[in-house]
Parts: C-alpha cells; sequence; structure tokens
C-alpha cells in the first residue's frame, strides 16, 4: 500500500519549488501550476496546500527564513565554539554564492522587494530580521574575546554593521556580483569591521 505524504514535508518541498521559481521567473513569474511543474507533482497540487497566491507567497517567505535562521544557528554554534564542524558566518555567507544557495539568494531579493508593496510579506519580514539581529548579537559576543563584557550599544553596533554587510553581499549574489565571495576574504572583512568598531 502506497504511504500518504507526510504533510508538513510536502508543504516544504512545495515552498523550495516555489523558492526556485521566485529565483528563476521573479515574484511576477509565481504560480501554482508553475510550482507543481517545479516540484513534479500532480496539476493542483500546490493550490491544495495553499489555496490562494498569497497564502503560497507567505509560506515561501517563512521557509526562506526558516532555512536562513538554520545557516546562522549554525554559525554561532560555531562561534560559540560548541562544534568546530559547524561553518564559520563567513562560510555560511560564502555559500549564498553557489548552488543551492544562490538560488534561495535570489528569491530572498524577490521577496524583500515584494515586502515593500506586501503588507503581510513585510510583516514576515520584519520579524524575521528582528530574529536575526538577536542572532549576530549572540555571535558577535561569542567571536570578540571578552565579547559579553562590552557595552550593550557596543554589541549592537557590531550586529547592524556585521548584518548590513552580509546583506548587501547576498545582494550582490542575486544580481550576479560574487567578487567577494571567498570565505577567508569575507572573514577577513568581518574582523576588520569588528576590530574598526572596538578600536573607536
Amino acid at each position: 500500500m502506497r504511504r500518504k505524504p507526510d504533510g508538513d514535508q510536502r508543504r516544504r518541498d512545495l515552498c523550495d519549488a516555489a523558492i526556485a521559481v521566485l529565483a528563476e521567473q521573479g515574484a511576477k513569474g509565481l504560480s501554482h501550476i508553475k510550482v507543481d511543474r517545479a516540484a513534479a507533482v500532480a496539476e493542483g497540487t500546490t493550490s491544495a496546500y495553499f489555496r490562494t497566491r498569497t497564502a503560497l507567497l507567505i509560506a515561501t517567505t517563512e521557509r526562506v527564513v526558516e532555512l536562513d535562521l538554520i545557516g546562522l544557528q549554525a554559525a554561532r554554534s560555531a562561534a560559540a565554539g560548541e562544534n568546530q564542524l559547524m561553518p564559520r558566518l563567513a562560510d555560511v555567507v560564502a555559500a549564498a554564492a553557489q548552488e543551492p544557495h544562490l538560488t534561495r539568494a535570489k528569491a530572498r531579493y524577490e521577496l524583500n522587494m515584494l515586502a515593500t508593496r506586501d503588507p503581510a510579506i513585510f510583516e514576515l519580514v520584519r520579524r524575521a530580521q528582528e530574529s536575526f539581529v538577536d542572532l549576530y548579537r549572540d555571535m558577535m559576543m561569542r567571536l570578540v574575546p571578552d565579547g559579553h563584557e562590552l557595552a550593550p550599544s557596543v554589541v549592537d553596533d557590531l550586529s547592524a554593521i556585521t548584518q548590513t554587510f552580509i546583506s548587501g553581499l547576498l545582494g550582490r549574489y542575486a544580481t550576479g556580483d560574487f567578487r567577494i565571495s571567498d570565505p577567508d576574504e569575507i572573514d577577513r572583512l568581518i574582523r576588520r569591521m569588528v576590530r574598526g568598531v572596538l578600536d573607536e
């Protein structure tokens, strides 16, 4: 007897397919039937799980945020020394210049632009950015010697500068600019920015 597909996994698979469609065809090119084709499922499957295009976009945004958080949490574990096999923050960023992560960088760019016009997507992106801020703050405190002794305003500056720098790199990758994509170079630049703030 054939097993019924797990509903949560099917939703994730459909959202991953939607990410690919967004990256290739942009927000205007996203449709239920295109996601069906990208996911290689029967026509009507995507609309059965996400009744409207807005529902599909919201779920896809949530999936991008989920995957981004996984990467940042891995980098935080590395910064904490909890697992030396975990990627550095620079490794996580550099990976976005290559597939399959590049597809997500392009989709994220499309969703960020859509968020300027769609309140529902904007709210999701805003909440995600807030959760990312907490992760960046924690990483900065762990990466810097005696980071937990830094004034909160200094940690906030470190977090804001690093997050802005990385957001800029991801935007570059989405538009095909890979000049700064070597992980060691990214790590060097992050550390230079950190030292610049600490030396003020």
